[in-house]
């Protein structure tokens, strides 16, 4: 498990935009009951996530014209439980963190698994997003 000192200010990085921090399995199920579209960031203490994934997702979340009805996060590493729950509704992909996912009504629509963050630039994560919301939101 990684230590608060580390985690909080990556996690602020998001929770301070607008997204809901899902510490506990019960938040998870809560966030994932609810109806429209749900953006969800596994977050990471990774270099792709502070490089490119959160500045992607953030960059996706203010440039669009559509945009998910929900925000939501979860830290991988230090929000066990949690993100253990998460996974749950991100079947069939397996683990991964960082990792970003849409949900439309609780269903999965669109996934972006590490392996598509890792050396790709924000801009094109971002993009990438923004073409979902356009598809689902």
């Amino acid at each position: 498990m990684y230590p608060a000192e580390l985690v909080m200010p990556m996690k602020a990085e998001l929770t301070q935009r607008g997204f809901e921090d899902l510490n506990t399995p019960e938040l998870v199920d809560a966030a994932m009951q609810k109806p429209g579209t749900t953006l969800l960031m596994l977050n990471s203490v990774c270099g792709c996530s502070a490089g490119t994934a959160r500045p992607g997702v953030l960059m996706a979340v203010q440039n669009a014209t559509k945009a998910p009805s929900n925000l939501a996060t979860s830290f991988a590493g230090f929000d066990t439980e949690a993100v253990q729950q998460a996974r749950t509704y991100l079947m069939p992909y397996p683990p991964s963190s960082p990792c970003i996912a849409l949900l439309k009504d609780g269903q999965l629509v669109h996934m972006i698994e590490r392996h598509m963050i890792e050396g790709r630039p924000a801009q094109m994560i971002a993009a990438n997003l923004i073409d979902a919301f356009n598809k689902h939101c």
